[in-house]
């Protein structure tokens, strides 16, 4: 069942999540970034040894905490290690007092109707209950909509809450994540056509069922308030979907009650080659940012 105080912290805090869940496909990408090319790892396991080291390290830094950082995505063998001798998740909360979520989702099917579905995700329920038992907050799954199509968007919007109810059910929050590509040119029809999706499927579930959404930061500053106050919602996150760290807090700050949840933007400018000191003052500059564009609405 769902932790009063983390659905407290969730709901009302001020802050933003991390996402830490760099999967397989996006890991090279974050290592590289962070300093470690890959001729620095001979194999997959070395990679997932070497992310698991840079998200240990942002998890112990001072800043990382939940003064700031309301909760944090997990990538899925990221809950299955320790950080600081504790299961990853019992660490951030116990220790950190950040929340912990887990990525559910296994990539994305292949463009049909303007859009790339959810694949489908093998074993779920088993993902579920481990996550539950390991004392995970919610969970976190991605699609994308690369074009303003009706059709596709509202099989999206419909995949996502279906999964969603599956999450519900074994007591767990989903954030629900229809990422719109930043790049397109309808951006603002097809975010136009993704809030009445939404809007739809939230009025359809039960008293007392309560989901995330995780969104681009929209064209048209406030267009989602209607869904940061939907009595269904818990919380309306924001990625920063390529944009700059800067770029992507001055769009935020625009959106009254939305709040970050960053990856890229994050981890921008920390290196494995800084000192302790540096890096920690490197991420507490990051994070004092983006916290502060996460309350300026």
């Amino acid at each position: 069942m769902t932790n009063q105080k983390q659905a407290d912290q969730v709901r009302t805090g001020a802050g933003f999540i991390a996402a830490l869940d760099q999967s397989g496909g996006s890991t090279p990408k974050a290592l590289r970034l962070y300093g470690i090319g890959e001729d620095r790892y001979a194999s997959e396991a070395e990679m997932f040894d070497l992310i698991h080291r840079m998200r240990s390290r942002i998890a112990q830094a001072p800043a990382f905490s939940g003064d700031k950082v309301i909760g944090a995505i997990l990538f899925e063998m990221t809950m299955d290690r320790e950080i600081g001798g504790k299961p990853s998740g019992d660490y951030l909360w116990d220790e950190r007092g950040v929340v912990p979520f887990l990525k559910v989702d296994k990539g994305l099917a292949d463009e049909a109707d303007g859009v790339r579905l959810m694949k489908p995700i093998d074993g779920l329920d088993d993902l579920l209950d481990r996550a539950v038992a390991k004392r995970i907050f919610g969970t976190k799954m991605r699609s994308v909509i690369d074009a303003a199509n009706a059709q596709g968007i509202a099989a999206n919007v419909a995949q996502q809450f279906e999964i969603g109810k599956r999450i519900l059910a074994k007591g767990l929050v989903p954030i629900i994540e229809p990422e719109v590509t930043i790049s397109i040119p309808d951006k603002a029809e097809a975010e136009d056509i993704l809030l009445a999706e939404i809007i739809g499927q939230l009025d359809a579930l039960p008293d007392g069922q309560y989901v995330m959404l995780k969104l681009s930061l929209p064209t048209q500053p406030n267009l989602f308030k209607p869904l940061v106050d939907h009595p269904r919602v818990m919380r309306v996150v924001a990625l920063s979907g390529g944009y700059s760290r800067d770029e992507a807090n001055a769009k935020l700050a625009q959106n009254t009650g939305v709040i970050a949840s960053f990856s890229r933007a994050l981890t921008e400018g920390l290196s494995v080659d800084q000192s302790e000191a540096d890096f920690n003052a490197m991420l507490a500059a990051t994070i004092d940012s983006i916290y502060r564009a996460s309350v300026a609405g």
